[in-house]
């Protein structure tokens, strides 16, 4: 008899663990969901520049300049960040914490004028969930609110421990995007460097 009460309380935990990761999962899904349909409402309402023609880009003549930015419910957006090997687009905020994370990706630090520019978000296949299928080569694009592009290439993919700060910001990197994995353990690193600057007919070629 106390052998079957055992089995039956051992069954009855299983139950309750089962129960508890498919709930998991299940908020999961729909958190991912959330946070894709926010970014429409956001994309509908980021009113990005069109550069202008005829003039030298304000950054170009002091590339220490702040980014223009665009405030939308009460939060500060920079620009915009494009992945087109994943099919992605997102819109970029001024700042990070964890609240913002839940509704876009944010500027960690840097910009898009310097070198050591990073953008982090949340791992929602929404967000930065697939930056890990990303490979060397591919291309990145980040416009500002000024409607300035600048065109990256994905130069390698490194997994950092989530207590190595230094290593996220260190590195002669253009630009690096970063996600956490899922619960956490480890954090998924792309590093690129730019390639091209485009405003207008104005293009410069960084590859050297």
């Amino acid at each position: 008899m106390r052998n079957r009460k055992g089995a039956v309380a051992l069954i009855c935990i299983g139950c309750l663990f089962l129960a508890a990761a498919l709930a998991l999962g299940g908020y999961n899904l729909w958190d991912d969901h959330r946070a894709g349909r926010l970014i429409d409402g956001i994309f509908e309402r980021l009113p990005i520049d069109e550069p202008s023609e005829s003039s030298v880009p304000d950054y170009i003549l002091n590339p220490n300049m702040d980014m223009p930015t665009e405030e939308i419910d009460g939060y500060s957006y920079i620009g915009k960040v494009s992945v087109p090997t994943l099919d992605l687009e997102l819109p970029v905020m001024d700042k990070w914490d964890y609240k913002r994370m839940k509704i876009a990706p944010c500027r960690y630090v840097g910009t898009s004028y310097l070198p050591g520019f990073v953008i982090c978000a949340h791992n929602y296949t929404s967000h930065f969930g697939r930056l890990k299928n990303l490979s060397p080569g591919d291309s990145v694009i980040f416009t500002d609110m000024a409607g300035n592009t600048f065109l990256y290439e994905v130069a390698e993919l490194e997994t950092l421990v989530p207590t190595a700060v230094e290593d996220m910001v260190s590195g002669d990197w253009d630009l690096t995007l970063f996600t956490c994995t899922i619960g956490g353990r480890a954090r998924v690193t792309v590093r690129c460097r730019k390639t091209v600057e485009r405003n207008g007919d104005i293009a410069a070629d960084r590859k050297d």
